[in-house]
């Protein structure tokens, strides 16, 4: 019997998950689901399971099997307490030849994707990096399913589906938000199965000397609820002020299409779109945007879409739930002194 490995890469820093790593378990258990008829008519087992790195983290593989995974395989080490590629992808490394994934999923994160790159070269195969839909399904001149990678090519302009033939394993990138996490299910029983590393501190290539924080303010954008964001059609960076305005009243958060953040009228942490951020807000409106793909793949996921353009033909409109044709320097401040009159209405 030969069993097919889905596996997903557990990020964690210092023992703070990414959440990023219970949508993939998600989108693994799609997956294996996707080849169950084909293995089970082969005599093979399907299972999903996790790959977590670090130091006395071992509640984490706890947490990854009530959101999916069959299996864990950890790998607890005082050379893990802080992400290292070496050590890292060295580790991985060690047991994926031991193991041999058939898929193997990474958040495209600033550290999965310092990461992926390295593992999928150590391993010598492929790495489809900011996947927007993965799916397993038939190839031509291929004995199973294979994974379908889809991503923004060319700019955003098509979208591209990668597969990888001949090597192993088939590697994806995918960013935070793409995709659902599954609700976490307190009774699911599965296996730690506990890794040595075999890299010293000395063999690590690389020695931590202090943590420096950035000072500038930050903000999650990826994570937030409800996000108003702004376009060209601000008009200029004094038109944020007005966003932020609509965004506090709503109690969210500022995001931007990338053009303001390429003009520097704000800051690139607020960008959403193909190379920004990937957001699922249960709000997400879009002023002054237009709408071209780049910025859709985004936002595209949210539950629900408001756009304000004065242009009607804006593809903007063809996502969103709810669409107002008009000026946002008239629109905006009505819906704030709406939004303010119902909070006093009901205080």
């Amino acid at each position: 019997m030969t069993t097919r490995r889905f596996w997903v890469f557990l990020e964690q820093e210092l023992g703070h998950v990414h959440p990023v790593s219970w949508e993939l378990l998600g989108v693994a258990r799609v997956l294996a689901s996707q080849v169950a008829e084909e293995a089970a008519a082969a005599g093979d087992e399907v299972v999903v399971e996790g790959v977590l790195l670090g130091h006395q983290v071992r509640a984490i593989a706890e947490m990854a099997i009530g959101y999916g995974a069959d299996r864990v395989y950890l790998m607890d080490d005082p050379v893990l307490e802080h992400y290292r590629n070496c050590p890292f992808y060295m580790g991985i490394e060690a047991i994926a030849t031991k193991y041999e994934p058939e898929v193997f999923l990474i958040g495209a994160t600033t550290l999965g994707r310092d990461l992926a790159g390295a593992i999928a070269t150590s391993l010598g195969t492929g790495l489809t990096a900011d996947c927007t839909k993965l799916e397993m399904g038939d190839v031509k001149g291929a004995s199973q399913k294979l994974l379908l990678a889809t991503r923004p090519a060319f700019g955003g302009n098509i979208m591209a589906t990668i597969v990888c033939r001949r090597h192993r394993p088939q590697m994806s990138s995918v960013r935070p938000r793409v995709f659902p996490a599954p609700a976490y299910d307190p009774e699911a029983r599965g296996e730690i199965v506990e890794e040595s590393l075999d890299v010293t501190e000395e063999g690590a290539r690389a020695c931590i000397l202090e943590f420096i924080h950035a000072k500038e303010d930050t903000v999650d954008i990826e994570y937030s609820d409800v996000i108003v964001s702004g376009g060209r059609g601000l008009g200029g960076p004094d038109g944020f002020a007005l966003i932020k305005e609509l965004a506090d009243a709503m109690g969210g958060v500022v995001g931007s299409s990338r053009p303001c953040v390429d003009a520097g009228w704000i800051s690139y942490a607020h960008q959403v779109g193909q190379s920004g951020k990937t957001v699922r807000p249960k709000v997400y409106v879009a002023a002054g945007i237009s709408g071209a793909l780049q910025h859709k793949v985004g936002m595209q996921n949210s539950d629900f879409i408001i756009a304000i353009n004065n242009d009607p033909n804006a593809p903007i409109f063809e996502v969103a739930d709810v669409g107002i044709i008009g000026d946002l320097y008239e629109v905006i401040p009505a819906m704030i002194k709406e939004i303010k009159a119902r909070k006093e209405a009901q205080a």
